[in-house]
């Protein structure tokens, strides 16, 4: 495997909490900055790398999502976390259901997180 590729996703990873994590704050703050161009691209263009990056490793690993279930676990975990994310940003809420679709969206993150670290696709206990 590439040395860079696995690094460039996890940079990735990060860079892409760290983004929705500021939006939330600035939302939550009700800053003008919410609406700066920079705030409206550099998310797109982040995830849209990081998508790149996941399907070039996985092709790489020989591993794909609906055939090996840890892969799928955590694509449905991204489904899940774009839309929770796309709810938590929405202006229409207010602060108390922003919160919980706030931590929602942070557990379905680690949750992803632990995934993709693991391969399981079940705890084992």
């Amino acid at each position: 495997m590439d040395l860079w590729l696995k690094p460039l996703h996890i940079f990735l990873v990060v860079a892409t909490s760290v983004l929705f994590n500021l939006r939330v704050a600035l939302r939550w703050r009700q800053s003008a900055l919410i609406h700066s161009k920079w705030l409206k691209i550099a998310p797109h263009v982040v995830d849209t790398l990081l998508l790149l990056s996941a399907v070039v490793l996985a092709w790489r690993i020989h591993q794909y999502p609906l055939i090996d279930s840890w892969l799928t676990l955590k694509l449905l975990g991204v489904l899940l976390y774009i839309g929770l994310g796309f709810a938590t940003l929405s202006e229409q809420i207010g602060k108390s259901r922003r919160i919980f679709l706030w931590l929602s969206t942070q557990a379905v993150f680690l949750s992803v997180v632990f995934v993709a670290l693991t391969h399981l696709a079940l705890p084992r206990g």
